[in-house]
């Protein structure tokens, strides 16, 4: 809460007053309250600079030492081989191999 008033009172002489029809205009040189000022803050906004972006790593990580292994090597499959499925859905439940 204290960095939200303390962040309205630095943004203070930024704004201009914004006042309510039924409120009193400030006079120039006046403090305005941090709700006036929480009013022309959406005005002043686009008008300040952007914060910086991510920072970009400076190099790349590590990953595999040269010369190592693989740890896991890929699964290789039999190109072209098939195994023989059931020709009817009653002959795949009674062999056991139904959906989950």
């Amino acid at each position: 809460m204290i960095v939200a008033y303390t962040q309205l009172r630095l943004a203070a002489p930024l704004t201009v007053d914004r006042h309510k029809p039924w409120e009193k205009t400030t006079r120039p040189g006046e403090k305005l309250t941090p709700t006036r000022v929480r009013r022309g803050f959406r005005h002043i906004r686009p008008h300040l600079a952007s914060p910086a972006r991510a920072p970009k790593p400076s190099r790349p990580d590590p990953g595999r030492p040269p010369g190592a292994r693989h740890r896991h090597p890929t699964t290789r499959c039999k190109v072209g081989s098939t195994f023989k499925r059931p020709a009817t859905l009653t002959e795949r439940d009674r062999r056991g191999q139904g959906t989950s």
